[in-house]
């Protein structure tokens, strides 16, 4: 027997978007294109729920086999109402094949619609749905890449204080020495002052000894946080790290659900984790939020500050919005920051963003209709 809530139908858009202004330089990150993944789920009473995938390496065409073949004949004919069944559901039958990488991914395309779903049902957005705990988060300003070189980096984090932002972050590592990248450092703490802080992301390209050596150098610059210093397997590296600096070590955006991050709290070393919505949907950020919190861990989501707003605005624990440029251009209504540096959720149903048409019309290249 179906309900207005059955699911009836999948569809997916494989989207590939020119980057909003240049693409961002080389680094560990050049593609062409913006690779974007959009799913909508329809429910027989004619709810549909939009979610969206940067996946940001390709692997789009993958994840839509994934979706066809893994995860649609799980969700066809469930209510969308059953969100912790059909999370479950989707990880238990895939775990053999995946746990970590594109099914979860694929599982958590599904797990931001159906929340769109039930938000636009109950006629709330999703923090409100959550249970507001507040309406402004803080945002750091995040693309000051290291492909930009030193002053590139520096006009970067200008805008972004220009803009009315008290934080920045910018990268080391992977494409110059160490001691270069902690001269680009102290560059940046002289240009911005004393009342900025500099968050400085690695993106796992040291090890651990390379790290604390760096990371001794990069203290007396008074930096917010140093980001994924080792891979994320490198959890005795973490420990080393944090126990080594001054300047608190965070991380997460690589792991996987809760329990890739439990060593983190078995044995807390990081203050901060950064967990990716990509990696586990909104049902396991608030479920990574609640035992954060009982260490004394705060989240600061890894990008796609337009949902991640819905997500910190509803938890106690809340650190930074990660804000990027780059996706502005995507939505019909962007989220954007204040002239304080602050974001706020929309008060529109579910997470409350639509792509504008030409966008899924123009930059369409692939996608498919999924029905039982």
């Amino acid at each position: 027997m179906t309900t207005p809530t059955t699911i009836v139908e999948l569809r997916s858009h494989l989207l590939q978007v020119p980057w909003n202004g240049p693409p961002p330089p080389a680094g560990i990150l050049a593609a062409p294109l913006r690779d974007i993944y959009v799913l909508e789920i329809e429910t027989q009473g004619g709810l549909v729920g939009m979610s969206y995938l940067m996946p940001l390496r390709g692997g789009l065409h993958t994840l839509d086999a994934c979706m066809k073949e893994l995860i649609a004949p799980h969700l066809i004919g469930r209510d969308a109402t059953e969100i912790e069944g059909i999370w479950q559901t989707l990880y238990k039958s895939n775990f053999w094949l995946g746990r970590m990488g594109v099914t979860v991914f694929a599982q958590s395309a599904v797990d931001m619609a159906l929340w769109d779903i039930v938000g636009k049902r109950a006629d709330l957005p999703l923090f409100r749905l959550w249970g507001a705990a507040r309406t402004e988060i803080p945002a750091y300003g995040s693309g000051c890449f290291r492909g930009m070189g030193r002053d590139g980096m520096i006009a970067r984090a200008q805008e972004f204080t220009a803009m009315g932002l008290t934080a920045i972050k910018m990268q080391v590592a992977h494409i110059r020495p160490w001691r270069e990248d902690v001269r680009n450092v102290q560059a940046m703490r002289e240009a911005l002052g004393e009342d900025i802080e500099i968050m400085i992301d690695v993106n796992m390209g040291w090890d651990a000894d390379t790290a604390i050596q760096a990371g001794h150098h990069l203290d007396a610059f008074d930096p917010y946080w140093l980001e994924e210093p080792v891979v994320a397997e490198d959890v005795a590296g973490y420990r080393r790290i944090a126990a080594a600096l001054k300047t608190r070590v965070v991380g997460g955006e690589s792991h996987f659900t809760r329990q890739d991050l439990r060593p983190f709290f078995e044995t807390p070393c990081v203050p901060i984790l950064q967990p990716d919505p990509m990696r586990g949907g909104f049902t396991e950020l608030r479920k990574i939020a609640a035992t954060a919190e009982t260490w004394g861990i705060r989240l600061a989501p890894h990008l796609f500050h337009e949902t991640m707003v819905h997500v910190l605005a509803s938890i106690p624990n809340a650190s930074y919005l990660e804000y990027m440029t780059w996706n502005d251009d995507l939505w019909i209504d962007p989220i954007l920051p204040s002239k304080t540096g602050m974001m706020s959720p929309p008060e529109r149903p579910g997470h409350g963003l639509a792509f504008r048409p030409e966008i899924l019309k123009d930059f369409r290249i692939s996608g498919q209709t999924m029905r039982g």
